[in-house]
């Protein structure tokens, strides 16, 4: 009954202050949807980020040639390392931190064509496991390069999905045959489309891919560009990085402390700081959206102050009449809560309905917002907080004051 009679009171308060009221109730409507708003996006730019970074491929590092920076075993530095394919089958051999790895050849301007269509774009040489690092993978239909192409050196070739249309018009084109700088071969895979914002020579969906064996006899090359690794999921990037610096350093004879004997990009460093950079940007969003909410509650208090002036002399007889402070305290609490949760719940409902409204549209420029559980919750205990606050300082004036003192006023 004593929670009716309080709504009841509430909307007789809220006719009288009709403008008041909607203006503090909107509010708390609209620091309740730019929080779930500013989340539900800050949570589609970070899951999109994080995906397109990992286009690149998880736990991997890109090694290139460099030079040594310190002396070592009476050795000069500025000494050129560089690598052959057998150093990075020594390297396969004795790591016990790395699960994959694999050499990488490349050749830039290299001429591909289709009929009447021809393009330059780069082409790799790599073995079989590059696809599972760098996370290429084969459309319906399509395979990658396996060890049979390897050890037979056959004239195959994997494409990206934007080579296969510039070439052919579509990405149905496995088993058709192609020019590499005039040399036929054939396609046994176009790659699956993928997201990704980062790169090194050129983006996945227009480069193409051959074995190892075949570009060593095809370019008549010895020494490669560079070559990834991935540690296992047990082991991070840094420990795999010292252990290939540790062996290469023993058999090229440079300091394994010495980080310039190799260039290396490690991938996870990056992800790592994206998703620390996302993260502190969504909760940045989300701050605003607090500020908002907080100010929504201030309102909430200066209504419930004017409505508690408003209501003194009514105040006063209640408790002449018996009333007890905790009641008159629990109606003011009651009251400011319900404007709480009225304009909390509208504000909720109208943000999920922006973000299912909206969402799909936005995919291809912030990612996709989503909602999740843990921003409901999190926006449902800061409610019930701004509406306590907001309420307990004039309840608990009301609750205080002597009916012969709130008799007196009016």
């Amino acid at each position: 009954m004593f929670f009716f009679a309080s709504i009841k009171q509430f909307f007789a308060d809220m006719r009288r202050q009709k403008m008041r009221t909607i203006l503090t109730t909107f509010g708390i409507f609209w620091g309740t949807a730019s929080i779930v708003l500013l989340f539900a996006f800050g949570q589609g730019i970070r899951e999109s980020q994080t995906k397109s970074m990992k286009g690149m491929g998880e736990r991997i590092a890109i090694f290139w040639p460099g030079l040594t920076s310190k002396e070592y075993k009476g050795l000069p530095r500025g000494r050129r390392i560089s690598f052959t394919e057998d150093d990075i089958q020594m390297v396969k051999n004795r790591s016990t931190v790395i699960q994959n790895i694999s050499p990488e050849y490349s050749r830039y301007n290299a001429t591909l064509k289709v009929g009447k269509n021809t393009t330059v774009r780069q082409v790799k040489g790599v073995w079989p496991e590059f696809h599972e690092m760098r996370n290429i993978i084969p459309d319906t239909g399509s395979r990658f390069l396996n060890d049979n192409d390897m050890a037979e050196r056959r004239r195959v070739i994997f494409i990206g999905n934007l080579l296969a249309k510039d070439l052919y018009g579509k990405t149905d084109v496995v088993g058709e045959t192609l020019l590499l700088d005039g040399t036929p071969f054939t396609v046994v895979g176009v790659m699956k489309d993928k997201e990704q914002n980062s790169s090194y020579g050129s983006r996945d969906t227009r480069a193409a891919w051959i074995p190892t064996t075949t570009f060593a006899a095809m370019y008549s090359i010895r020494r490669m560009d560079n070559f990834v690794a991935q540690s296992k999921p047990e082991y991070t990037m840094k420990q795999a990085r010292r252990e290939i610096n540790g062996i290469l350093g023993g058999r090229y004879r440079f300091d394994p402390e010495d980080d310039q004997a190799l260039q290396v990009w490690d991938v996870t460093e990056a992800i790592d700081f994206m998703k620390s950079f996302t993260i502190a940007f969504q909760y940045f969003l989300v701050g605003i959206g607090v500020a908002t909410l907080i100010t929504g509650g201030i309102g909430v208090s200066n209504i419930m102050n004017v409505v508690l002036e408003e209501r003194t002399k009514e105040i006063g007889i209640k408790m002449a009449l018996g009333a007890r402070k905790s009641y008159v305290l629990s109606q003011f609490v009651v009251e400011t809560l319900f404007i709480t949760f009225l304009g909390g719940v509208v504000g909720f409902l109208f943000a999920f309905g922006v973000v299912s409204l909206v969402g799909d549209s936005l995919k291809d420029f912030i990612g996709v917002p989503r909602v999740d559980m843990i921003g409901g919750l999190l926006v449902t205990i800061l409610l019930g907080i701004v509406g306590l606050v907001a309420g307990i300082f004039p309840a608990r004036r009301a609750a205080n004051l002597q009916p012969v003192q709130a008799l007196k006023l009016f």
